[in-house]
């Protein structure tokens, strides 16, 4: 598939995706998106952009799925100031601040990676480093006492 999938939307809400030449729902577009592809719509009649109204649909659909999405506070600021004030804050810094947090957290989880890989590595060395460092392991190996040692 190539990373941009062209969508057609049609008047009675059905999507179709030009590159397998099939009929997608919004749940098998959601999966194309976790995928890694970026995903156009298109209105069929028009030509007009309609992807940001497909992908809220998206995130709404999901949102419905686990019975929420956003806290009811928030959602009445969205309502109440619209695009006055919140539209600039959700287009100029809220995608920045998750592409931090994305990239932030993917940092901490190679850094705990490689302390775990550390630990493992460690405890395979100490292992190593103390075979044989046990003081009077002659006098204790298995099958054999101190006299048996003190003949030999």
């Amino acid at each position: 598939m190539p990373d941009r999938i062209i969508l057609k939307k049609y008047a009675n809400r059905r999507l179709y995706d030009n590159t397998r030449s099939a009929y997608v729902t919004l749940e098998q577009v959601a999966e194309m998106i976790k995928a890694g592809h970026f995903v156009t719509a298109v209105d069929a009649k028009t030509g007009e952009d309609v992807t940001d109204f497909v992908l809220t649909q998206i995130v709404l659909e999901e949102a419905k799925n686990k019975n929420a999405l956003l806290p009811a506070a928030l959602l009445h600021m969205i309502i109440r100031y619209g695009d006055n004030i919140l539209g600039e804050f959700f287009e100029k810094y809220l995608e920045q601040t998750l592409k931090n947090y994305l990239a932030y957290k993917s940092r901490v989880d190679d850094q705990f990676r490689q302390w775990l890989d550390f630990g493992t590595d460690l405890s395979s060395l100490a292992q190593k480093s103390l075979t044989g460092m046990v003081p009077f392991s002659r006098d204790f190996k298995k099958g054999s006492s101190a006299k048996d040692e003190e003949e030999k």
